[in-house]
């Protein structure tokens, strides 16, 4: 199956910086692939671009979300907040599928997908100061202390995308693992270039225009905490 999906729908490629970690597509997931990605999807090319020329209007504020999974929070924000535009970067099929078949039952037309490598997206194609709001929720933990270096979060990330926010552009970030939200704490908090939302200089509570994802819910009937961060580029 994924070799005739890679044939037949042209975007799909092998993903550089890691192993691409597949599921099985579902009947519904493949059809959305071939029948939804030539609306709403975002082919990588080594170019910049064209923000208002690809949403179809110009000025709104953009939203880029990096590891959307299988988008059902990314699609809940779109539908809330129709004003804005929305970019989903991911590299998951069946959750690229997913996201598609979403956006058509909701009838959304502020969204588009990705599917790529988030570092060449954003070195290659997005325009510098043209991001509103960055979101990084539930990133891969890599649990075990010696697979932390792995982690995105780190000041090369913030290197690559800083440069692509607007002023007072937003970082918002969330981890349900205590130990990565201290690491994003100290990462994010030893830029000088970005300032802290919080009260406290620590986390925030989670905003109202986030979703809860079954798998938050789950955590949080298990006695998990979730940590929310917002950093404003100054």
């Amino acid at each position: 199956m994924e070799n005739v999906i890679e044939e037949e729908v042209p975007h799909l490629r092998r993903i550089k910086s890691y192993v691409l970690r597949e599921g099985r597509l579902t009947t519904g997931q493949e059809r959305a692939l071939r029948e939804l990605w030539p609306v709403w999807g975002i082919e990588y090319a080594d170019s910049l671009l064209d923000i208002d020329k690809t949403y179809g209007r110009e000025g709104a504020p953009l939203t880029v979300e990096i590891g959307f999974g299988m988008g059902k929070s990314l699609v809940e924000m779109a539908q809330k907040a129709p004003e804005r535009n929305f970019l989903g970067i991911e590299v998951h099929t069946p959750g690229i599928g997913a996201c598609l078949a979403d956006i058509r039952d909701k009838g959304i037309s502020n969204l588009r997908i990705a599917h790529h490598d988030a570092v060449e997206v954003f070195n290659n194609m997005i325009p510098d100061g043209s991001v509103d709001t960055l979101q990084l929720f539930f990133p891969d933990p890599w649990h075990k202390a010696r697979h932390h270096k792995r982690r995105i979060v780190k000041p090369e990330f913030l290197d690559l995308i800083m440069p692509k926010l607007r002023r007072g552009g937003i970082i918002h970030m969330a981890t349900d693992w205590e130990n990565y939200a201290e690491q994003m704490l100290e990462v994010l908090s030893a830029d000088d270039r970005i300032e802290n939302l919080s009260a406290d200089n620590t986390y925030v509570p989670r905003p109202d225009f986030r979703p809860l994802t079954k798998f938050e819910l789950r955590g949080q009937r298990l006695g998990h905490g979730v940590w929310d961060l917002m950093f404003r580029k100054k």
